[in-house]
């Protein structure tokens, strides 16, 4: 059954209310996508895969996995983003489908594993591959050069939606037209071998094999995570139930060709021997390829590469505080737009904030393991929701595929959350308590709201 106009009339009523204009079309939203999927995952995780798997040929073949089970969720995903084309993501989602305690969980994570994570991993990748490029600069201060540029991108984006949407279209180019430029070169200089995809050790299919699988797949699907980008800014979305769904697709189905490449290069470059547990992996790869002058030059334009994924975690990460803040489930001030810039300004600065601190305290290796697990879990509660979706009939857009495609993603993703806890417990365990301490924090709102309505004067 669809919805009636009158649902739809007070659907486009409430989204009137969130003080959020419908600027962002098709091109924009496929770049924040795109800039939000490849960051500091494609450029780091490679090297410590190889340390693991010892495979060049099973580590393409999970790479490729990773990106079918993106796009499988980016499916997932169009249907509930053209259904809600509210601010919030997993948030707006949870809190309609289900109950409002579990999209408040989901934006309880994402404020620290979601987008805080991500942004400090992005930053502190940056500052590795700069100090790489730029021996004479203190490797002292890597973590000065890294809350710098927070900081730097935390004021541009307070300056509104669309000077952002400019700054991030530009910076997701230039990161693209990096990555083709390092594969056509890298193939054309002709100094590789494509014999080193057969150099690997074997790997051996029992347990433990599956759960160093499970691992490499939840580090993999870390640098593909972002392919439900666009969903958190819904209510900026012109056309939403178009420009969603196929911003979600476009953007994860160039990811994947993006990413495939990418990793091709670095095997042709480098043996699996050489490859295993280096970070900077694509500063090692340009080395290999063009000599010590180009991979200075590259492994710089690696590091400002990053400030593209940096730049589209500080948009999305605040668009769920002030959804969940609108909701009275979360502080009051995240939910104030800026009157002039018509942003969540005080948002943003909370979330550049929490980002930097992390940077302070921990290290990407630290990081990494700690958003792998967490940022599995309730996408999978928002992905089955697509079930619930179908049967409310509540929108015109329909997942091609189902059920097939969000039943691959849920049992995919639970694998990989099953595996990589018994292959890193501690790590997991710490997302695991941090969700659970959300709980508290969630009926703590919930109390402070209620008082707040029954001290309301009676009539208002």
């Amino acid at each position: 059954m669809k919805a009636s106009e009158g649902e739809k009339m007070s659907e486009e009523r409430l989204e009137l209310k969130d003080g959020l204009e419908r600027r962002l079309g098709l091109f924009p939203l496929t770049n924040i996508v795109v800039a939000n999927m490849v960051g500091a995952g494609i450029f780091t995780t490679s090297g410590l895969l190889m340390a693991g798997l010892k495979e060049p040929l099973l580590m393409l073949v999970l790479w490729a996995a990773g990106g079918v089970i993106a796009l499988c969720g980016a499916l997932s995903y169009g249907e509930l983003g053209a259904a809600m084309p509210r601010a919030g993501g997993e948030y707006t989602f949870l809190s309609r489908l289900f109950h409002p305690v579990f999209g408040f969980l989901s934006g309880w994570v994402s404020f620290f594993a979601g987008f805080s994570a991500p942004i400090a991993a992005s930053a502190i990748g940056f500052s590795e591959y700069l100090t790489r490029a730029l021996p004479a600069l203190p490797s002292s201060g890597k973590k000065f050069y890294a809350i710098a540029v927070i900081l730097v991108f935390t004021f541009v984006h307070s300056r509104g939606i669309e000077l952002g949407a400019r700054v991030q279209n530009v910076l997701t180019l230039l990161k693209i037209g990096l990555i083709l430029g390092l594969i056509s070169a890298g193939f054309l200089s002709g100094e590789g071998e494509l014999s080193h995809l057969t150099r690997g050790e074997g790997f051996v299919f029992d347990f433990g094999g599956w759960k160093t699988i499970g691992l490499s797949l939840m580090w993999i699907m870390f640098a593909y995570s972002g392919w439900n980008a666009s969903a958190y800014v819904g209510s900026e979305v012109r056309n939403p139930q178009r420009n969603l769904p196929h911003s979600l697709l476009l953007g994860t189905g160039i990811v994947l060709l993006l990413y495939l490449g990418l990793n091709l290069f670095y095997i042709y470059a480098v043996p699996p021997a050489e490859m295993a547990g280096v970070i900077s992996i694509g500063g090692l790869a340009s080395g290999k390829l063009f000599g010590p002058s180009f991979e200075s030059v590259l492994s710089l334009l690696i590091a400002f590469a990053l400030f593209s994924s940096l730049s589209a975690f500080l948009i999305l990460g605040p668009r769920v505080y002030y959804a969940m803040a609108c909701d009275r489930c979360f502080f009051p001030f995240a939910s104030q737009v800026h009157a002039r810039y018509q942003v969540p300004a005080k948002s943003i600065f909370l979330q550049g904030a929490i980002a930097s601190l992390m940077v302070l305290l921990g290290t990407f290796d630290q990081i990494l393991t700690y958003m792998g697990f967490s940022l599995g879990i309730f996408p999978l509660l928002a992905v089955f929701g697509v079930f619930k979706v179908r049967r409310s009939g509540i929108s015109d857009y329909r997942l091609p595929g189902y059920p097939v495609v969000p039943a691959v993603y849920l049992l995919a993703g639970a694998s990989i959350l099953i595996l990589g806890f018994f292959e890193r417990p501690v790590e997991s365990s710490i997302a695991i308590v941090m969700v659970f301490l959300g709980l508290p924090v969630f009926y703590l709102f919930q109390k402070s709201l209620q008082r707040r309505q029954e001290n309301r004067p009676h009539g208002r």
